[in-house]
């Protein structure tokens, strides 16, 4: 477990090679009872177990990448692609006893539920982002919905393996929330997540299209756009619908997807109490046109 904050990103690539990566125990569960029958099992069915879980869709992305034959020329950027590529039944050969977070984080129960928090949040903003990429006709749905389920990876390894600086963050976090959460993470862990997150994707060979969907430098483009929309939405919400910074994101999706305040807030899959909430919310005629 790392204790100190470490200045360059490089530093901590080098600590989560020495580690092998968990994955949750419900994931070992579903891939155990998969595999009594795995006859029978199509890859869509894997895929969503695999998917459910953003460690062990890194997992499976990184086995991709080392086994990648030299023939291959382009990237398997998808989960079911990556299950096609394999075969169902080396995948269950490949992927059993594997190590267990609940194992790992077993003397830090915090960190645990914040990594369950996290994880959450993830599944919860790759729905929202998959919709919202249907609604827009994009060019590969599974591709935004993936890398919206990533975005926050550099997050999970730090409650993973420095889990007292990740609840150092998760505290200063809940006492100045009027700070931006990248200013406070940098200044515990010594580097901003965003440079850390492409740095592991960068380390886990990665393909190129998921680095574009999950760099800010490409912040203008609308997949990108899609992406981040569904991740600041669901960050901004993880404690309910009254977040300040609401306002502007909702405004953010409604201008990608070209569509009207009530059209965004019925396809939320929010209650009516917070419906009718969030139909109040003004909304400012000049900036919308």
């Amino acid at each position: 477990m790392i204790e100190q904050p470490l200045p360059y990103t490089d530093v901590w690539i080098e600590l989560f090679a020495q580690s092998e990566l968990p994955v949750l125990r419900h994931s070992i569960n579903e891939l155990d009872r998969l595999r009594g029958k795995a006859d029978s099992v199509n890859g869509r069915v894997l895929a969503r177990v695999i998917q459910h879980d953003p460690l062990l869709t890194l997992r499976v992305l990184a086995y991709i990448a080392e086994h990648r034959p030299q023939r291959q020329t382009t990237d398997i950027t998808t989960v079911d692609r990556a299950i096609m590529m394999i075969g169902i039944t080396p995948f269950f050969r490949d992927f059993q006893n594997l190590p267990v977070v609940e194992t790992q984080l077993k003397t830090h129960p915090q960190a645990m539920l914040g990594l369950l928090k996290t994880i959450a949040r993830a599944r919860r903003a790759a729905h929202w982002a998959h919709d919202w990429a249907v609604l827009r006709r994009d060019a590969d749905v599974d591709e935004i919905t993936l890398a919206t389920l990533l975005h926050d990876v550099a997050e999970l390894m730090m409650w993973l393996f420095a889990p007292q600086m990740a609840l150092q963050v998760r505290d200063a976090q809940l006492a100045q929330p009027h700070r931006r959460s990248a200013i406070i993470q940098e200044e515990i862990y010594g580097v901003p997540l965003s440079a850390l997150r492409l740095a592991l994707i960068d380390a886990w060979r990665l393909p190129s299209l998921l680095v574009q969907l999950l760099d800010d430098q490409h912040a203008e483009n609308p997949r990108v756009r899609n992406v981040n929309l569904a991740v600041d939405l669901a960050r901004h919400t993880a404690n309910g619908w009254s977040d300040p910074a609401l306002g502007d994101d909702l405004k953010g999706i409604r201008d990608l997807l070209h569509i009207n305040q009530e059209g965004l807030v019925r396809r939320l899959g929010v209650d009516d109490a917070t419906m009718q909430t969030l139909l109040t919310l003004e909304e400012d005629p000049a900036q919308d046109n």
